[in-house]
């Protein structure tokens, strides 16, 4: 900076190939830096609310003091806490160890990155790839119990504020991970094929009526084909696992009736126990990581019912034969 010309306007500078400058600092001709820019922004576009992460917190009297001799009124502040990456630490654009706003809406809707952002915003937040399916299903939960909620509850339920008052009706029939699971067995290229499952489970769904769960199948195939399946690892069940899965295979093909989530729940847990599984969440990883290749995933009895009694009958039988861990 060589020269300032406050009754002009106007500053004089050498650029980084030594040419000289002069340039009014209106019309948009300079920059200012981050510090004066908040106050300087504050005073010119005369706003009145500033949320900010919390590393910004020591300057806010910085900021208030250029936009009080600016002659502006400072607005009201609201602080919230960092985003952290998947080690727990601080996100940095510099690292790249985070995820962007596109990042995000490529594998979910809108709505359930506005659920994420409202909740606890004073409290230092995981952002990574894994909680985009958490949220999903919680953002659906919520719109599902706001209509049998008071008005004190609505009003505190985080939906009412994403949707400005008027949430609307959800259709998710299917959890988020429950798509993902059933995208890990049924091949399928495109929503459509997700579909086929869909409908048994729930006849009355279709793409129509439904247009957030098929959205949602969507956005499940791509999260899936994204991040799962690289990483998807399959083994074969130890001798006490394949005989609670044989046992669970027999059982499921001596089924009859619906296909009922919580009474084929019940037969997985029984399984579990006559085994001797303790704790029981044993069999149900077991479960996960030689049918589906990961070390979590849905109630059990929820995804029979989803793919279906035969198809999990025969992914069994694939999986004893050795035919997914290859």
């Amino acid at each position: 900076m060589k020269h300032v010309d406050a009754r002009r306007g106007e500053i004089t500078f050498d650029d980084e190939e030594g040419r000289e400058w002069t340039l009014p600092v209106t019309g948009g001709h300079v920059k200012l830096q981050w510090k004066p820019d908040f106050g300087a922004r504050w005073a010119a576009l005369g706003v009145d609310f500033e949320m900010y992460g919390k590393d910004h917190s020591t300057n806010t009297p910085i900021y208030d003091g250029i936009c009080k001799v600016l002659g502006g009124r400072p607005p009201n502040h609201f602080t919230y806490e960092l985003f952290l990456d998947f080690e727990g630490q601080k996100i940095s654009k510099s690292k790249g160890n985070g995820l962007t706003i596109d990042e995000w809406l490529t594998y979910a809707a809108t709505e359930s990155l506005s659920y994420f952002m409202y909740q606890k915003p004073k409290t230092a937040k995981r952002l990574w790839w894994d909680v985009i399916p958490k949220a999903v299903d919680e953002y659906h939960q919520q719109l599902k119990a706001y209509p049998t909620q008071d008005l004190e509850a609505q009003v505190n339920n985080p939906v009412w504020h994403i949707h400005n008052g008027a949430p609307p009706a959800s259709h998710m029939v299917v959890s988020f991970a429950m798509l993902l699971n059933l995208a890990s067995v049924a091949g399928a290229k495109d929503a459509a094929g997700l579909w086929g499952y869909i409908r048994k489970y729930a006849p009355d769904a279709t793409p129509q009526t439904h247009p957030d769960l098929d959205a949602a199948a969507g956005y499940a195939l791509r999260y899936f084909n994204d991040k799962i399946a690289p990483s998807r690892h399959y083994r074969l069940p130890s001798a006490k696992e394949r005989a609670a899965i044989e046992d669970l295979r027999a059982r499921l093909a001596a089924w009859e009736g619906p296909a009922d989530e919580e009474a084929l729940q019940n037969v997985c847990y029984a399984v579990g126990k006559a085994h001797a599984f303790e704790p029981l969440r044993d069999w149900f990883k077991a479960l996960y990581e030689v049918l589906l290749g990961a070390s979590e995933g849905p109630r059990f009895g929820g995804f029979i019912a989803l793919y279906g009694i035969e198809e999990t009958i025969a992914l069994i039988d694939r999986a004893l034969v050795g035919g997914l861990a290859n």
